[in-house]
């Protein structure tokens, strides 16, 4: 499986993913800079967490509009499958890419700790090597991870199963205490919480692992 992150000014685990994708793969990811037009062959493409731009104007509003979104766009539109991590889920949604918006924090405050989640579906590469209803414990790192979208739209993601996954303790107000989401296809999702931060142990924690080594066995085998 080959893999690239996208680097966009103010990331700040691009180089995090890209230990965790490069231990799962054998193979580290190419690493594209956010202004190049074109990517390489790959089978996933990860859009890190940060603060890409300052987080000026909205979060992810500035990024989602660099040049290498467009290749993005066209490559999620062909199938490749996408995964947006914190500023990555924030992006994801303003590129059109992923329903709903990440507002700011109910509470208004900047969060960083370990959070409780459940995954809802397992039916996609990214949750495919969890079990329905396992309770995992990730890291979140955000200011902007409210959830939100209109009620229509909740209940067609809903009814379509595209909720990934869901807060137990639900730490930012987040509509159906979501935390992750996906496209219709399940190729494209996003989640505020940190896989990458859960995927040895001297993080303290590995749940963010499966994550990574279900999506090397799902796309090894596409590819």
């Amino acid at each position: 499986m080959k893999a690239a992150v996208i680097v966009f000014p103010g990331s700040n685990c691009d180089r995090d993913v890209a230990v965790a994708l490069h231990r799962a793969t054998g193979t580290p990811p190419a690493m594209v800079w956010h202004r190049d037009s074109a990517l390489p062959a790959v089978d996933l493409i990860v859009l890190p967490g940060g603060f890409s731009h300052g987080d000026y104007l909205r979060s992810g509003a500035m990024a989602a509009r660099a040049p290498i979104m467009d290749a993005v766009r066209q490559r999620a539109a062909a199938g490749v499958h996408v995964l947006g991590i914190c500023n990555g889920f924030q992006i994801l949604t303003e590129a059109g890419l992923l329903p709903g918006a990440l507002m700011r924090n109910a509470g208004l405050k900047f969060i960083c700790r370990p959070v409780r989640l459940k995954v809802e579906h397992t039916g996609s590469a990214f949750t495919r090597a969890y079990q329905p209803g396992q309770e995992l414990h990730l890291p979140i790192a955000h200011a902007d991870g409210n959830f939100f979208a209109d009620d229509e739209t909740l209940r067609r993601i809903e009814d379509q199963g595209q909720v990934a996954f869901r807060y137990l303790d639900n730490p930012n107000g987040s509509a159906h205490d979501i935390a992750g989401v996906f496209n219709e296809r399940r190729t494209v999702l996003g989640l505020m919480p940190h896989p990458e931060r859960a995927s040895e142990p001297d993080h303290g924690g590995t749940d963010g692992t499966a994550m990574f080594e279900g999506l090397v066995a799902a796309l090894s085998q596409q590819a």
